[in-house]
C-alpha cells in the first residue's frame, strides 16, 4: 500500500498491483505537509538479548536516601534489581553507573541555578546500593558529572561487547538519566527506558522527561513488560 501525503495533509491510498483494483481512497486534514513517505505509527517492541545491555544510574546510597516522585526509591530500587537480576540469568551486561562528588573536578557551569551538594558527604555517598551488588559479572561504570558517557569508558565497553540496545533506569530521570539516553541516541544506540524503575525530585520533572523526550528517542514501558521480553 502507498500513502501521498499531500499539501493540507491530504492523503491518499493507492492499491498495490497485488491488490484488487478499486478507487484510491483520500482523507484530508488542515495542517501543511508535503511529502512521499509509508506511513508508520511506532514499531513493536522486541529485544534482542545478545545485543541488549541494562544500564542502572546513580541507584547509591548518597542519592537513594532522597525522596523521589512519582516513585519512591524504594520502588526504583526493587524494580531495577529485578531488571538486573534478569540480565544476569540471561548472561547480558548490567552496568552499574555511581558519581562520586570531586569539588576539584565538578563542572562549575556559570548559569542561573547551580546545583550543589548540601551538608556534610557521607564516606558511603557512592557506594552501589546493596540490592543490586555489584555482582558478578556487573560493569562498574564511575563518573564525575550528570552522564555516564562523557569522561568514562561506557560506549567502548557496550561496543567491544556488540551491544546496539540499552536498557535505561535510576535516579533521577531528569538528571542522570535524560542526559545519558542523550548521548546513547546521538551515538545511535536503541533506547528502552524503565518508566517505573526511575525517579524525579518531581513529579512534573520526571513526565517532562518520559513523555517528552524519551518517546521520541526509544520506547517508555514498565518494568513489567520489558520482563516479559526476556
Amino acid at each position: 500500500m502507498l500513502y501521498l501525503l499531500h499539501r493540507r495533509l491530504t492523503v491518499t491510498v493507492f492499491p498495490t498491483t497485488k491488490e484488487k483494483r478499486k478507487p484510491p481512497n483520500t482523507y484530508t486534514d488542515d495542517s501543511y505537509l508535503i511529502c512521499q513517505v509509508p506511513i508508520l505509527f511506532g514499531h513493536a517492541m522486541e529485544i534482542e538479548k545478545s545485543k541488549t545491555a541494562l544500564v542502572v544510574i546513580d541507584l547509591q546510597k548518597g542519592i537513594a536516601e532522597r525522596e523521589t516522585v512519582p516513585y519512591d526509591p524504594k520502588t526504583v530500587i526493587s524494580n531495577a534489581a529485578m531488571l538486573a537480576d534478569k540480565f544476569r540469568e540471561n548472561r547480558m551486561p548490567v552496568f552499574l553507573v555511581h558519581v562520586i562528588p570531586n569539588p576539584e573536578l565538578a563542572l562549575h557551569p556559570k548559569c542561573d541555578s547551580l546545583w550543589q551538594l548540601s551538608g556534610q558527604i557521607s564516606p558511603d555517598f557512592s557506594d552501589i546500593v546493596p540490592e543490586l551488588g555489584p555482582k558478578g559479572s556487573d560493569i562498574v561504570i564511575t563518573k564525575m558529572q550528570w552522564g555516564a558517557f562523557y569522561g568514562t569508558d561506557l560506549e567502548m565497553q557496550l561496543r567491544r561487547r556488540g551491544i546496539g540496545t540499552i536498557v535505561l533506569c535510576g535516579i533521577s530521570t531528569d538528571i542522570g538519566v535524560e542526559s545519558t539516553a542523550r548521548f546513547a541516541y546521538e551515538y545511535g544506540f536503541n533506547l528502552i527506558f524503565a518508566e517505573d524503575a526511575m525517579s524525579s525530585i518531581t513529579a512534573s520533572a520526571h513526565s517532562n522527561s518520559t513523555e517528552g523526550v524519551f518517546k521520541r528517542m526509544g520506547y517508555v514501558r514498565k518494568t513489567a513488560e520489558i520482563l516479559a521480553l526476556l
